[in-house]
């Protein structure tokens, strides 16, 4: 079980290192990249997921990286049910830490950005257009994309092997370049949740509230999403 979920977590640090820190790179004032794009934010998710799927099997973990994956494996693709809890909580510990980490490389920068939303929009995910019931459609639609789509490009579709590491990461590039826009595509809860509560525990200078109104949607969402993509990939 260790080395299980000792690369759940360490992918899952990987994964919000380099996904949070495009965020930073492209919203904070005077980084390199300031003003760069979306396409920078979503090339720079896809090889996020990339390097964090290929670390975490590496490290003897299966690559899920995402609460919403290991859920929908253990529900309906016969996943070890008893690595489901330990998986879950290596992913959010690894997408707290993660989100620290990048705070730490970018402290500077968030020093000198004074619009608090910028600072949040590093750490997790905001609607462009407040509606929680569209919000939640869009990061259901997302999450059934990536569980379907990943379980699809697996051989052994409980686990994310390293060959697969790549095409999950070019289907994540998809999701964030097609269906981004509207929420932020968080298609992950410990994505969102994770860097929200770094978030709040942190010592950011001049932050906004963590907007917790707001953090069930990334969270139920995804779950959601995932297990009708299990549910019906299984019975196609």
């Amino acid at each position: 079980m260790l080395p299980a979920v000792t690369g759940e977590f360490f992918g899952t640090m990987m994964l919000i290192i380099l996904g949070n820190g495009v965020n930073a790179n492209v919203v904070l004032n005077k980084t390199k990249g300031n003003n760069s794009g979306w396409i920078v934010i979503a090339f720079g998710w896809a090889m996020a997921v990339f390097i964090g799927v290929y670390i975490s099997t590496r490290l003897g973990g299966s690559g899920h990286l995402n609460p919403a994956v290991t859920i929908a494996m253990t529900a309906f693709d016969g996943f070890d049910k008893s690595l489901a809890i330990p998986y879950i909580l290596a992913q959010f510990a690894g997408a707290i830490a993660g989100a620290i980490i990048n705070w730490i490389a970018h402290k500077q920068h968030f020093d000198i950005t004074d619009d608090k939303d910028l600072k949040l929009v590093v750490f997790c995910n905001a609607p462009a257009i407040k509606g929680k019931g569209y919000n939640m459609a869009t990061e259901i639609i997302g999450t059934f994309i990536l569980v379907f789509g990943a379980m699809a490009m697996s051989p052994a579709a409980t686990t994310l092997g390293t060959l697969d590491a790549l095409p999950v990461g070019l289907l994540v590039l998809g999701i964030g370049l097609s269906l981004g826009g509207p929420t932020g595509y968080a298609i992950n809860p410990a994505r969102d949740l994770g860097p929200r509560i770094a978030h709040f525990i942190l010592p950011i200078k001049d932050k906004r509230d963590s907007d917790w109104g707001y953090s069930w949607i990334p969270v139920v969402g995804p779950v959601i999403g995932g297990l009708l993509a299990a549910y019906i990939f299984k019975l196609l």
